[in-house]
Formats: C-alpha cells, structure tokens, sequence
C-alpha cells in the first residue's frame, strides 16, 4: 500500500445551512496533510457518486472557493437518500466501493451525514476486515434533527434552531397585531420525525411574553388537552403560536401528517401537520388562523445561521481529517459541551458501532410537565448553540454563494447499474 491515499468525501441526506462547512473543513485539512493524503474526490451525489464511479476532483477548485464553502448553504457536491445494505444482502456494491476505491488510489472516506449516513460509514469501515481492503472511515456528523447520540449537538441544528426562532418571533409579533379583529392563532410546522429539537427551538420566544404551544413527537398527541391550552391563552392574551413538528402523532402512533407513502429508506413521508392542527383550532373553536410549513427554508437559511453551527461544522470537518491521518477508522468526532452558561465545548470522538442506527431523543426533562413547553433546562442547552450570526458576503443585496465547477475525475471502470 502505498504511503500517499487520495481521500473521497461526499454529503448525504437533507442538506443544511452548514454542511458545506464541514466540507470546507475536509479539504482544507486535507491540503495541509499532502504528505499523506493525495487528492480529495467528492462523490457526485454521495455514495452514489462512489457506486457509479461518478467522482469530483476538488483539487481543480481554488483555495478561494474551497474557503467559500464555509459560507454556502446547500450540498456543493450533491446528497443522495441511498443506505447500503449489509454485507451479506449486497455483497455486489461492496465489491463494487473497493473496485473503485482501488482504481483511484482511495485510502480515506469520510461521509457526511446523519444516523443512516452513520450506519453507510460504519459498513464501509469494515472493508478492511471483511474484505481485505485497507480503507479508513470516519463519519462527520450532519443532521438538522439533532438526532445522533454521544454528540451534545449536531451541525446543522443550531442554524435551524436559531431559525425557527426568529421566524417563530417574528410571526408571532405579527399575529399579536392582528389579533383584534383578524388572526387568532398562528400555526408553523417544522421537521423533525422522532424527535423535536426544532419544534423545542420554537419555545424560546417564550422569553419574550410569546404565549406559544410546542406539540413533540415524544409526547403523545392528546386533542383535548391542545385545544384547552390553545384556547386559554387566546382568551388571556388574545392570540396563540403553536409549532407542531412533523413527527407528531396520535397515541395508537398515526402521524397527524402522515400521506401513506414512503421515502427512499421506508419512512412515512410526512408534511401536512399544520393544516391538520390549524383547521382542527376552527372547527373546535371558531379562531381564524394563518399556517406555514418551514420546510427546506429552515434548513436554506444560511442568511441567518448560527456563528457557533458554522465554526462547529467546519471543526469536525478538520477534526474527522486529523483522525484519519493520525490513523484512526469506524469513528465520529463529536462535540463535548462544557459549559452551559457561558456556552463552551470541546471536541470529542465516539466509535460508529455506537452511533449507527441509535436515535436520541428529546429528555423528559427538557419539556414542560404539560407536555406543550421547554424547561428552563432546554432553555439553557438551546441557548448556547444559537448564538452569534456570520452573515455571508452581499451583492446587490443578496447573499454571495459559490457555485463550485465541480471538475469529474476520468472514470477507469465498467458503468455499474444501481
């Protein structure tokens, strides 16, 4: 083997405000490390630009555009909705990986992503041991929904986080000025499946005299005792907020927003939970109400990310670099907290057979008793990740976003059929 590998790299799931960062974070370590590590390919469309043999050279970007990745939201490179089986269902896109990762001199991988990316990396790791291939992978964690275990917190959250509280603020004020003779309630909903770190983000305009109602995927949906809240803080203050995340669901596990189909890795394909809530507030109580569903807005928002989300990202960009090159396979770095208030962290690492394919939820002591609020608990961890803003460049009043030009490597193999 020898001594110098080229490293491929590639983005995977939903997109963020700050998976590019990370990115940026990969490749410019990489460059400080040319004694050992050649060039950086990126898959076209994550793991699928590896199968399919579909590689950027990103040695063909400038130090100026790579740097400008830090500030870009969105994938550079493209992400994919595509897990790997084991290796006893799909011995043929093993072969495949190392087929390729031998005709280009591929000796690191590093997969952003989230828990199912996690489960991809740790398989891939194995290669060394079930199939004799000498390959190291290290996972770097991405996920709005903050959902991966050992870490405090996921890159990608703290921008949603501070997202969905701005715009949670803001249309609450909104509301609150109409609240006399229009608008009543206000109804947003936001991701999150299982567990709801973003709908939780919701609960922080509470500070501010916001008389807001969370509804959590951890906390069965009781109708009843909703539309008495809802109800009772319109009479009290003339008008409600209510952040519903998508995951929230019925005590028999019914998604409220549940179409009866299923994505790419057999989730319910969700979307459709404020309409549901909102017209339920009318027909029970009579209150007029306006809507909104986030969706990819919260997790575009690059225009008003978290300052300490892009410095995280970019950190466990560089820090899954520095393992790699200090030897190490089948990990995560992480991030440690310290300190709640001030917020500090360090950087960590944790082994993937103990990320892949474990959810973490919101404790039950991060929400209120009543089940519809935050804890001064939550309050405290939330707070930390939000904070700063490192607004990108402007012209012409918008954002400055670099568009990469994304060079293909010359392909050396037979076209494989996913």
């Amino acid at each position: 083997m020898a001594k110098k590998k080229n490293a491929f790299y590639a983005q995977s799931g939903g997109v963020t405000a700050v998976i590019n960062a990370s990115a940026c974070g990969v490749i410019e370590t990489a460059r400080k490390h040319g004694d050992v590590i050649g060039k950086v390919y990126a898959g076209r469309n994550g793991i699928i630009g590896a199968l399919t043999e579909d590689l950027i050279d990103t040695s063909k970007e400038s130090d100026e555009a790579i740097a400008a990745l830090r500030s870009t939201p969105s994938g550079a490179f493209g992400s994919c909705r595509y897990k790997l089986k084991s290796l006893e269902a799909n011995k043929r896109e093993y072969e495949r990986l190392i087929e390729v990762f031998k005709a280009h001199n591929i000796g690191y991988f590093f997969y952003n992503g989230g828990g199912d990316s996690a489960d991809t990396c740790f398989k891939v790791s194995q290669l060394s041991e079930a199939m004799g291939y000498p390959i190291q992978a290290i996972h770097v964690p991405k996920t709005v929904d903050n959902d991966l275990p050992i870490t405090d917190c996921c890159p990608g959250f703290g921008s949603v986080a501070k997202y969905i509280a701005v715009s949670t603020l803001e249309a609450s004020f909104d509301v609150r000025s109409m609240a006399k003779t229009s608008t009543k309630v206000f109804v947003i909903e936001v991701m999150g499946r299982h567990a709801g770190w973003i709908a939780a983000a919701g609960g922080l305009v509470a500070e501010q005299g916001i008389p807001v109602v969370i509804l959590f995927p951890e906390i069965e949906f009781d109708q009843t005792a909703f539309l008495a809240k809802v109800d009772d803080n319109v009479k009290k203050h003339g008008y409600c907020t209510v952040v519903v995340s998508e995951g929230c669901h019925y005590p028999d596990g019914k998604f409220l927003a549940e179409q009866g189909t299923r994505d790419a890795f057999g989730h319910a394909q969700l979307g459709g939970a404020a309409p549901v809530v909102a017209n339920m507030i009318k027909d029970a109580l009579g209150h007029k109400f306006h809507w909104a569903v986030a969706d990819y807005l919260q997790r575009a928002a690059r225009h008003i990310a978290s300052k300490t989300d892009v410095k995280q990202a970019y950190e466990l960009g560089k820090a899954a670099v520095e393992l790699a090159v200090k030897g190490r396979n089948s990990v995560m770095p992480t991030i440690v907290r310290v300190s709640d208030e001030p917020y500090k962290y360090k950087i960590g690492v944790a082994d993937l057979k103990d990320v892949a394919n474990v959810e973490k939820f919101m404790p039950r002591d991060f929400i209120s008793k009543d089940g519809f609020g935050i804890t001064e608990k939550c309050r405290k961890y939330l707070t930390g990740l939000i904070q700063g803003e490192d607004y990108p460049k402007y012209a012409n009043g918008l954002p400055v976003y670099v568009t990469l030009k994304n060079v293909a490597v010359p392909k050396k193999l037979a076209e494989f059929k996913l």
